[in-house]
């Protein structure tokens, strides 16, 4: 399982466990395709913090305090922060 820690610009994240902590406000975007989008924070178990990115359906089904595993995911820059983005699906331990 992969860390907070381990992440850099470009590198494909095969699986990680992140907790929401803060939750942006969604906004609308248009370019190729359309959508909502909304920026969020999230930590690993050692309380590591990276932006995640949720996209569209996924703002409505994850909220502050959940904890999500994130695969498939890629890691970017936006606003000086490392951000991750990929397929969630909520963790239950």
């Amino acid at each position: 399982m992969m860390k907070v820690k381990d992440l850099k610009v470009g590198i494909k994240v095969d699986e990680i466990l992140l907790q929401i902590t803060r939750k942006g406000d969604t906004r609308a975007f248009a370019g190729k395709t359309e959508g909502t989008v909304c920026n969020t924070d999230a930590k690993d178990e050692d309380d590591n913090v990276i932006g995640l990115t949720l996209w569209n359906t996924d703002i409505n089904k994850y909220d502050v305090d959940d904890v999500v595993k994130v695969t498939e995911g890629r890691v970017t820059e936006f606003n000086n922060k490392l951000q991750i983005s990929g397929r969630l699906e909520l963790f239950k331990a």
